[in-house]
C-alpha cells in the first residue's frame, strides 16, 4: 500500500513549508514556500551559516548605513535560500515581502521588483518564484499590479475570511495561502468548544453572501460573525468558489495543524505541509480519496460577488477571526524579521558596536 504522502501526490501538488534543504530532499515536494519565521530558524542552524556569511559580504559590499546594509544581507539571504531550494525541486519557491510593508502597495512593489532582481542575478527566472504578500487591500493590490504590469507571480498569504479570497480571484493572482491551523487556533481560543474533528465545522457563515452595491453598513449577513467557517470548511468554500466561476488562482491550504485537516483537503489544488507533518503522512497507509473536486464544486450553491475596496473592508471586518487573525500574523512575522535582522546585526556590526 502507498503511502498517504504518496497517494496524496496523485491529486494534490504537494509543496513543502520549510526552509531546511534537508527535509525537501526527504520528501521531494514539487514546490516550497518559506516566511520570516523560518528563515530565521534556518540562519542560526550551522548547516546554514556559509549562506549567511555571503549574504553579509553582500550587504557590507553594497555599503550604506547600518540598516541598508542590514536590509540589503537580508534581501540577498531570501534569495540565496530561495535559490538553493530551488536546486532542490522541479517548481517554484515563495519568497515573502516584509511583513511591516503590508499597509504600503507600492513599497511592497517596490521590494518584490528588488527581490526578482536579486534572484535574476543569481540566475533564476521569475517563473520560478512566487512573491509572498499579505492579504490585506493594500497587498492584494500589490500583487494586482505585480502581475499585470510586471509578470511576477504572487502567493498571497496570511489569507483567513473569504472576501480576501474574492478580492484576490479578481486581482488575478496566481495563488492564495488559506491558514488552516491558524483558524483552528482562533475557534479553539475563543469559543468554549476545545476540539475539532478535521472537517468539522464550528458554525459556517450562510453560503449565499448578500453582497451588492450600497450593502457595506447595512448589517452583517444572518448568522453570528463567530461562526466563521473552520479552516477546512473555510478552504473548502474557496476551492469551491474558484472552480465553479472559473478562476485560475491556485488554492494552497497552508499552517495544518494535524495530517487529518490534509486529508480532510485532499483534492485541493496545492496545499504546503510542514516536515514533521510530511514526515507523518509517508509513514501513513490508510487510503486516501480526494474530497474535493471541480465537478462537485459546480454543483454548490455560492453566488459570485463584486468587492470593491469599500465593500472588501466591511466583509472582511464583519469576520472577527479574520481580522484578528491577519494582524497577529503580520505582527508575528514582522517580529522574526526583526530578530532576523538582529542576527545579522550582531555578526556584521558587533565588534564596531563595541560588543
Amino acid at each position: 500500500m502507498e503511502s498517504a504522502l504518496e497517494q496524496l501526490k496523485q491529486f494534490t501538488t504537494v509543496v513543502a513549508d520549510t526552509g531546511d534543504f534537508h527535509a525537501i530532499d526527504e520528501y521531494k515536494p514539487q514546490d516550497a514556500t518559506t516566511n520570516p519565521s523560518l528563515i530565521l530558524a534556518a540562519a542560526q542552524m550551522p548547516a546554514y551559516q556559509e549562506l549567511v556569511e555571503e549574504a553579509i559580504a553582500y550587504g557590507k559590499r553594497l555599503g550604506g548605513s547600518q540598516e541598508e546594509q542590514i536590509q540589503n544581507a537580508i534581501d540577498k539571504l531570501y534569495v540565496l535560500f530561495g535559490a538553493e531550494i530551488l536546486k532542490k525541486i522541479p517548481g517554484r519557491v515563495s519568497t515573502e515581502v516584509d511583513a511591516r510593508l503590508s499597509f504600503d502597495k507600492d513599497a511592497m512593489v517596490a521590494r518584490a521588483r528588488h527581490l526578482i532582481e536579486l534572484y535574476k542575478d543569481a540566475g533564476v527566472s521569475k517563473d520560478r518564484i512566487l512573491i509572498k504578500l499579505s492579504s490585506t487591500w493594500e497587498g492584494i493590490q500589490a500583487g494586482k499590479e505585480l502581475e499585470q504590469q510586471h509578470g511576477i507571480h504572487c502567493n498571497m498569504t496570511l489569507l483567513f475570511s473569504f472576501a480576501q479570497a474574492v478580492a484576490c480571484a479578481e486581482a488575478g493572482v496566481t495563488l492564495i495561502s488559506p491558514f488552516v491551523g491558524r483558524i483552528l487556533d482562533w475557534h479553539v481560543a475563543n469559543t468554549d468548544k476545545k476540539s475539532y474533528e478535521p472537517s468539522e465545522d464550528p458554525g459556517e457563515w450562510p453560503s449565499r453572501y448578500q453582497v451588492r452595491s450600497g450593502w457595506a453598513g447595512q448589517g452583517r449577513p444572518s448568522g453570528d460573525c463567530l461562526g466563521c467557517p473552520s479552516g477546512v470548511k473555510s478552504v473548502t468554500k474557496i476551492y469551491n468558489y474558484y472552480k465553479k466561476f472559473g478562476y485560475k488562482t491556485i488554492v494552497m491550504g497552508a499552517s495544518f495543524r494535524n495530517t487529518g485537516e490534509i486529508k480532510a483537503l485532499a483534492g485541493c489544488d496545492f496545499l504546503t505541509i510542514s516536515p514533521k507533518l510530511l514526515g507523518e503522512l509517508l509513514k501513513d497507509n490508510s487510503k486516501l480519496v480526494p474530497m474535493l473536486s471541480a465537478k462537485a464544486a459546480q454543483a454548490s450553491d455560492l453566488e459570485k460577488i463584486h468587492l470593491d475596496e469599500k465593500a472588501f473592508r466591511w466583509l472582511h471586518n464583519e469576520d472577527q477571526m479574520a481580522v484578528e487573525k491577519l494582524s497577529d500574523g503580520i505582527r508575528k512575522f514582522a517580529a522574526d524579521a526583526v530578530k532576523l535582522e538582529r542576527v545579522l546585526a550582531d555578526q556584521m556590526f558587533s565588534a564596531e558596536n563595541g560588543k
